[in-house]
Order: structure tokens, then C-alpha cells, then sequence
């Protein structure tokens, strides 16, 4: 599920997943205070440490306040100087600014860290795709739609549980597991009610996050998850649009008001600021859908259909009845297909990117290190 930053009134409501770097990478050198790092060593190296701790402490406003402190001097003068500190990998640290973001509230400071990085040029590909509109018809039917992926427009639904695969594998062993003790005359009356009332409650109350952790436990449903969010990460990557956190875990996105199991939180100024204005364009409009429809895609790309997503239409629905004239049920599906296969084709052209997100945070990478990822996929070098 992707979802977008509450930082804007009409949207708090819409809350929406080691090889060495190759690029070269800066030395800095903290400029603002006069103090050379190799004149320094000691100084420079309490610095760095203190940046350290300002992202430990997810202190974005902190961390991003030292680093545009510094500048860049001599390479080899600076590694000589890092290396007497025994500070290798202290160029590396800004990438570091990225995990701070999780808990920004300030969503313009999350855009700042990607900013900084992006003018560092650590961040190439950050809004690759910000200003152009992919290539193909405005009109997608589901012959269109099936033509360019190969899937009917079925495949791309999101499934009801019990209907999708996975689910389906889950009810049809549970309700084998319940006749068998049936036949050996085992009264589970008692034991089903208060179960199915626990489910009910959990669905109710909590948005179904208990079932959700247990699935979590499930491998090939947690692989899911993980293609689906990773789907959403890269899309608004490449659309520039500054990623806040992946969630990943049911009970922290229940903690942070995100609807469903996961949640990829991104934000987009340049829509914030329309909406702001009583307006939005169709190229705001556009990027916002294609970042919401990216995890359907995601998992259409990788298993050949989508299971997941209902909160995404959900979201998107939301936000197609606020225009003015909102629009019809007819251009809604249009618009979905259209995002869809926007996005199913941008993550086809970039699938090592894609592949190479997926596998960061099935080990948990945090974000600094699933963007770094992405980077290295997307190197010319490679």
C-alpha cells in the first residue's frame, strides 16, 4: 500500500514497502566553523559522530543542519586525513540522512534530505521521470491493457481475502483442520465462536493487523508484501517524490495510522501545494496514480497478478470524487488501467532496480541502504 503524506489538511486522512557504491563520492570537510579536517582530525571526527547520533536519534532537522555544513575539499589531502581517524567511511555517512526521515513530521524536511543528496549527485535517478508522460494511449481498455502486459484485467484486481491464492490456501487448511476434529467428535463450538469473534474484533478494531502479523510469518506472503511495497518505493523514486519510510511490520503501520499491513509513505509538494491552491493538474494527478497503482503492478509484473492493492483503489477513489467535476465511475477505470500500465511498464524497464529494492528490504535494510541499491542497479558501470 502506498501512502501519501498527512502533511496536507485534505490528505491527513489519506494515509497511504554490501556491494561497494560505485559511484565516486565527495570528501567533506566541515567549512562553516573554519575547521579543516586534516588540520582537525579529533574535531572532525566528534562531528561525524555527532551526525551519527542525530540519525540514530531519527533527528532529521539535525543531521541535515551538519551536512550542509560541510564542503568539499582536496580527495587526496581528505583521505589522508579520514584515514589517520581511522574514519573510512565517513564520505558514506550522508546517505545515512535518509533513515532519519521516518519519523519527520515536517514532510519539507524529508524533501530537503532528498534534495541535498540528489544536488551531492549521490541521488541520479531521484525524479528521472518527474516531467515526461510515458509513451502510449490515454485511452486503456482491457484489450489495451492486455495487449501491452499479456494479463486481463482480472489479474490486476485486488483480491477479497479468501478469494486470492495465498488466502484461499489459508481457508481451505483451516476449514480441513476443523472437519477433521469434527470427525473425531471434537465439540468446537466453543473454541470457533471465540475465535471467529476474535477475528471480528480484529477486523473491526484493529483493521485485521493480528491476522495480518501472523501472515506476516508466512514467507511466500511476506515475498508479497515486500514486491508489492518495493513497487510503490521505486515509482515514486523515479517520479521524484520523497519517500518518507517503508513499514512493514501490521502493528508499527496500525501505530502510524497507515490502513492495511503495509505502507510506503511519499510525498509530493508540488500536488500538496495545488491542493492547497483549491486545484489539481493532470500531471499531478497522473504521478499521484501511478505511484498508487505501482504495488498492483509490482505484483502483476513479478507473479502475473495482483492480490493486494484494495486500499490503494480505496485511496484513489477518495481523491477522484474531490476533483471538480469529479470523475465519473468510466473515467476512474480508465485512469486506474492507464496508471497501471504506466507504472507496470516503467518498473519492467527498470526490474534490476525493482529486484534490487526487494532484496534491501527482505533483510531489512533500512531506506538509506534500499536507495543505494537502486543506485547501484540502475549504474551505467553495471
Amino acid at each position: 500500500m502506498a501512502t501519501l503524506s498527512p502533511s496536507s489538511c485534505l490528505l491527513r486522512n489519506l494515509i497511504l514497502s554490501p556491494s561497494p557504491h560505485p559511484f565516486s563520492r565527495p570528501i567533506f570537510v566541515v567549512g562553516s566553523r573554519r575547521r579543516h579536517l586534516v588540520q582537525r582530525p579529533s574535531s572532525a571526527l566528534r562531528e561525524w559522530r555527532e551526525y551519527e547520533d542525530a540519525v540514530k536519534r531519527k533527528d532529521l532537522a539535525g543531521a541535515l543542519r551538519f551536512l550542509k555544513t560541510v564542503q568539499v575539499i582536496d580527495k587526496q589531502a581528505a583521505e589522508a586525513a579520514i584515514e589517520s581517524i581511522n574514519i573510512a567511511a565517513a564520505p558514506a555517512l550522508d546517505w545515512e540522512v535518509l533513515d532519519a526521515c521516518l519519523n519527520a513530521d515536517d514532510m519539507r524536511l524529508v524533501g530537503s534530505a532528498f534534495r541535498f543528496l540528489k544536488d551531492r549527485g549521490l541521488l541520479p535517478n531521484f525524479s528521472k521521470f518527474t516531467n515526461i508522460v510515458l509513451e502510449g494511449p490515454r485511452e486503456v481498455t482491457p484489450t489495451v491493457l492486455k495487449s501491452a502486459t499479456g494479463l486481463e484485467v482480472t489479474k490486476l484486481a485486488p483480491k477479497k481475502w479468501g478469494l486470492s491464492d495465498s488466502s484461499s490456501i489459508a481457508l481451505a487448511a483451516f476449514l480441513g483442520g476443523v472437519s477433521y476434529l469434527l470427525s473425531q467428535d471434537i465439540d468446537l463450538r466453543p473454541n470457533l465462536a471465540a475465535i471467529l469473534g476474535l477475528a471480528f474484533l480484529d477486523s473491526l478494531l484493529l483493521g485485521g493487523t493480528c491476522f495480518a502479523q501472523i501472515s506476516c510469518f508466512w514467507p511466500p506472503h511476506k515475498r508479497r508484501v515486500i514486491v508489492h511495497e518495493a513497487g510503490h518505493l521505486l515509482v515514486a523514486y523515479l517520479m521524484g517524490c520523497p519517500i518518507r519510510g517503508v513499514i512493514l511490520d501490521p502493528i508499527v503501520a496500525m501505530q502510524m495510522g497507515v490502513q492495511g499491513q503495509a505502507g510506503t509513505q511519499f510525498w509530493d509538494q508540488k500536488m500538496e501545494s495545488e491542493i492547497a491552491e483549491g486545484r489539481l493538474s493532470g500531471s499531478s494527478f497522473d504521478r499521484y496514480s501511478m505511484v498508487l497503482f505501482a504495488g498492483i503492478a509490482a505484483e502483476a509484473l513479478v507473479y502475473g497478478e495482483a492480490e493486494g492493492g484494495e486500499n490503494d483503489e480505496n485511496l484513489f477513489r477518495s481523491i477522484s470524487v474531490l476533483l471538480e467535476p469529479p470523475l465519473s465511475v468510466a473515467q476512474m477505470s480508465n485512469q486506474a488501467r492507464w496508471s497501471v500500465l504506466q507504472s507496470y511498464n516503467l518498473l519492467k524497464w527498470h526490474k534490476a532496480a525493482h529486484r534490487a529494492a526487494v532484496e534491501a528490504l527482505q533483510v531489512g535494510s533500512p531506506l538509506s541502504i534500499v536507495i543505494r541499491r537502486i543506485e547501484e542497479a540502475m549504474s551505467p558501470s553495471r
